[in-house]
């Protein structure tokens, strides 16, 4: 995809979400369809991902796309009616577990998960995927921080039926993928609060004069800058050399630089930054919802670290 088909597509997806609002993640999956979601995945999957999921990011949109992104990394096809059990908060591992002839499971879910028909779950260290009607499957909304993002918990305790073999290698390329996705629309959101923050510096007034004239603002719009395009920089090399390790590290890097962006942003905006009154909190919520997701930032840097101290050997990440 050249660089004018890119624009425009990425014009197409922002004005469809913001025609579709970010009330309902039904509605914005069904614009999201009509635009050619699945056809774009299959076709183009590196810019479809990124396009797709920073929009959903910068618009604050609920969707469940990230079903779509797991279920054709596991050499499925997408599918409106076919959730994905993702793995529990904070972990990437596969979320269920066969013993003799009963199926175990907990994990999370998209807002997929109240209105699809089918769960696909992946069992034993990534060794398995089974396929069962969703209402063998306990599904609860997640009321936490960001209750508007459609998450729910999923847990499964009944008789094994239509399982499959899967290569582990297969489960540790959807991990790389999902993280893909869920950075992307890290960065989104990031970029989105610091939109707010430069949007309040130029028009707040203080002494006379715009604070954002004041060099301690200019630092911390600066810092927050610095973050986001570093994190920009990381997704376009995981894209260039896809693999389980550039995956991890874009992952922990979006959850580190979210951070960055929320506090500085926050202080720009001072006292009204803190409530709800300002769209900024949304943003801020749901960057911290999906830091969760396949594993947040410092567990996914512990796990490196650890990794290093085993092996005592830096792997190449990118060919300079």
């Amino acid at each position: 995809m050249d660089a004018a088909e890119r624009a425009l597509l990425e014009k197409s997806v922002r004005d469809v979400l913001d025609a579709a609002g970010a009330t309902s993640a039904g509605t914005v999956d069904g614009a999201l369809a009509g635009l050619g979601w699945p056809d774009m995945l299959e076709a183009e999957p590196r810019d479809a991902i990124a396009v797709v999921f920073e929009a959903l990011g910068a618009t604050n949109a609920p969707a469940s796309a990230l079903d779509d992104v797991v279920c054709s990394a596991l050499g499925r096809e997408p599918n409106a009616d076919l959730a994905v059990v993702l793995p529990a908060f904070d972990t990437w591992d596969a979320p269920g577990r066969i013993e003799g002839d009963r199926l175990r499971a907990a994990g999370l879910a998209t807002s997929r998960a109240a209105r699809a028909t089918e769960v696909l779950v992946v069992c034993d260290a990534g060794t398995r995927t089974v396929l069962l009607p969703a209402t063998a499957a306990e599904r609860r909304p997640v009321h936490g921080i960001d209750p508007d993002a459609g998450f729910h918990t999923v847990t499964i305790d009944g008789t094994l039926t239509n399982d499959a073999a899967l290569d582990e290698r297969t489960w540790s390329s959807a991990v790389a993928l999902g993280r893909r996705a869920v950075s992307h629309q890290v960065a989104g959101a990031s970029r989105a609060m610091l939109a707010l923050a430069r949007e309040h510096a130029m028009e707040r007034v203080q002494f006379g004069r715009r604070i954002a004239t004041f060099q301690a603002v200019r630092h911390r719009l600066a810092e927050a800058l610095v973050a986001v395009e570093a994190l920009d920089a990381a997704l376009i090399a995981t894209a260039d050399e896809p693999g389980p390790e550039t995956a991890a590290l874009a992952k922990a890097l979006a959850g580190r630089a979210a951070r960055t962006v929320a506090t500085q942003c926050q202080q720009v905006l001072a006292g009204i930054g803190f409530t709800t009154d300002h769209p900024f909190h949304r943003f801020l919520k749901r960057t911290m919802a999906l830091d969760g997701l396949f594993g947040t930032a410092d567990t996914i840097v512990t796990d490196v670290g650890r990794k290093l101290l085993e092996t005592r050997a830096v792997p190449t990440l990118i060919e300079l």
